[in-house]
C-alpha cells in the first residue's frame, strides 16, 4: 500500500479530521461523539483471505495490524502482537454445519482478553513513546473489567478505572475485577451497565477534564478493542478445510464483537450471513424489524455481559451498512430470554457432550433459528464462544445437574480480598472522583 493509500481514521458522524490509528486509540471517542472506523478498507481477498488456511493467529494478528497500524514499524509491532497473541481460538465441530469457536482460553477465560492485551500493549506503547502518564476509562458488565485489568496490571505509564453495575454482576467476575489493584481502580456504581457507559462519554466529551487528564477508553468503542477481535475471524476461517462461505454467529450485547467481524468482511473476508443473538434486551432485533432503534432501560438477565440497552456499536455497524436494506443484507438477528436459555445448555450438553456458557448458549439458539428459516442454506456456522462455563457455575449446574469445573486461575481469584469504591450514577460524583485520583 503506498503511502496516498495509507489508512487513517474518521468519525462515524464524519465531523471530525481524520487520524491515526494511534491517535484514535488514545482519544478512544471522536470529538463530535462518534466512533472512530477506517476512512477506507483495503481489499485483502487476493492473497490474505484466499490463501488463510493453516495461517497461525500470530501470522493474522502482524499481518493485518500493519494493514491498519502503518504508523508503527513491522519490527515493532510484531513482538507487541506475539505478547498479545499468546494463546489459541481453537475452532470445535459441534454436529453438522454448527461449529464453536472457542475464545476462553486467554488469562480470564473471556473473549475480551483479544483485545484487552493487544491494547495493552500499544497503549503502554504509545505512553513510553509520549512520555505521559494516560488513565483508561473501561464501563463493563462484566468480563471487560477483568479482561482489561489483567491485561493492564502493572503496565508503565497506564492506570485504569472500572465502572461496573453494583450486583448485576456474577461473582466470579466481580472478584475477577475487584481483586486486582495497583493501577487499576474498580467503581462499584449504583445503576446499570448503561449508566456506567454513559458517564464514561461523558468524561470523554468533558473538554475542561480532558485539558488535566490524558484519557483513554478500552471499551469496544475504541477502534484498538475491535482490530484485534478481527483477527480471530481469520483464525477460525484458517482451521476449516470447508472453503464455502461461512456464517458467523456472535452472541451481541454492545455489538463490538460482532462488528469486528463486519469489519473484517469489508476486508474481503469470506463471510455469509452475520447472526446476532441478543437475550431480552432486544434493541437490535426490534430495529432490524420496524427500522426504528429506541433504545431503552437495560433488563436483567442470566447472560448479563449481554444485558445493554444502548449498544454502542450501533453507529458503527449503521455506518459501515449505511441504508435499512443494505444492512438488512448482512445482519439477521433474534432475541431469547432466560428460560430458552437454559434449555439450549441442558440440550447441547445432553446430546453432544459439550458445555455452553449463558452467552454462547444464546448465540447457539440465534443460529439454529437463523437455519431453521432456511431450510436449504448448507453453509457452516461458526458461534463464537465467549466465555468459559465455568464462570456461570451458579447458573449452569443446576441446569446439568453436575458441579462444573472450575480452572485454578478462577478459583484462586474467589480468595482475593475485593477493593472496589461505590459510586452513585451521576456525571459529578464520577468528574470529582477522576480530578482527586488523576488530576494534576
Amino acid at each position: 500500500m503506498s503511502k496516498t493509500e495509507t489508512i487513517a481514521f474518521i468519525s462515524t458522524r464524519e465531523k471530525t479530521r481524520p487520524v491515526s490509528f494511534l491517535e484514535a486509540m488514545e482519544k478512544g471517542l471522536a470529538p463530535d461523539g462518534g466512533l472512530y472506523v477506517p476512512d477506507r478498507w483495503p481489499d485483502l481477498t487476493d492473497p490474505f483471505w484466499k490463501n488463510i488456511q493453516g495461517k497461525s493467529l500470530q501470522e493474522i494478528g502482524l499481518l493485518l495490524s500493519r494493514t491498519f497500524i502503518p504508523e508503527v514499524a513491522a519490527r515493532e509491532l510484531q513482538p507487541l502482537v506475539e505478547d498479545a497473541l499468546s494463546f489459541e481460538a481453537p475452532l470445535v465441530h459441534l454436529h453438522d454445519d454448527r461449529y464453536i469457536l472457542e475464545l476462553f482460553h486467554g488469562p480470564t477465560l473471556a473473549f475480551k482478553d483479544f483485545g484487552a492485551r493487544f491494547m495493552a500493549r500499544m497503549m503502554s506503547y504509545q505512553a513510553r513513546r509520549k512520555g505521559e502518564q494516560m488513565v483508561i476509562l473501561v464501563a463493563t458488565s462484566g468480563d471487560t473489567g477483568s479482561a482489561v485489568g489483567r491485561a493492564f496490571e502493572g503496565v508503565e505509564g497506564v492506570d485504569v478505572c472500572l465502572l461496573y453495575p453494583s450486583g448485576k454482576v456474577s461473582k466470579l467476575q466481580e472478584q475477577q475485577l475487584t481483586t486486582i489493584g495497583g493501577n487499576v481502580t474498580a467503581l462499584e456504581v449504583e445503576g446499570t451497565f448503561d449508566d456506567c457507559q454513559k458517564m464514561v462519554k461523558e468524561a470523554f466529551l468533558d473538554e475542561e477534564l480532558r485539558k488535566d487528564i490524558t484519557l483513554s477508553s478500552a471499551n469496544s468503542i475504541n477502534i484498538a478493542r475491535l482490530l484485534p477481535q478481527m483477527f480471530y475471524y481469520a483464525a477460525a476461517l484458517a482451521q476449516l478445510e470447508e472453503k464455502s462461505p461461512v456464517h458467523f454467529c456472535v452472541p451481541s450485547g454492545n455489538f463490538g464483537n460482532l462488528t469486528a467481524g463486519m469489519m473484517a468482511g469489508k476486508t474481503g473476508m469470506p463471510a455469509g450471513q452475520f447472526v446476532a443473538g441478543t437475550n431480552v434486551n432486544d434493541v437490535v432485533p426490534l430495529f432490524l424489524e420496524e427500522g426504528d432503534f429506541v433504545p431503552r432501560p437495560s433488563r436483567a438477565t442470566i447472560s448479563s455481559a449481554m444485558d445493554v440497552g444502548n449498544p454502542s456499536n450501533l453507529e458503527r455497524i449503521r455506518a459501515l451498512y449505511p441504508g435499512m436494506a443494505t444492512l438488512k443484507q448482512h445482519l439477521w438477528a433474534a432475541s431469547f430470554d432466560d428460560d430458552q436459555t437454559r434449555d439450549a445448555i441442558r440440550e447441547v450438553y445432553s446430546n453432544y457432550d459439550y458445555l455452553l456458557d449463558p452467552h454462547t448458549a444464546v448465540g447457539y439458539l440465534a443460529a439454529r433459528q437463523y437455519k431453521d428459516e432456511r431450510k436449504g442454506d448448507r453453509d457452516p456456522v461458526i458461534i463464537l464462544s465467549t466465555a468459559h462455563p465455568a464462570k456461570f457455575g451458579d447458573i449452569i449446574e443446576p441446569v446439568i445437574g453436575r458441579p462444573v469445573t472450575m480452572p485454578d486461575r478462577l478459583a484462586e481469584s474467589l480468595r482475593r480480598e475485593k477493593k472496589s469504591i461505590g459510586m452513585k450514577a451521576e456525571y459529578p460524583a464520577f468528574e470529582a472522583f477522576l480530578k482527586e485520583s488523576y488530576g494534576s
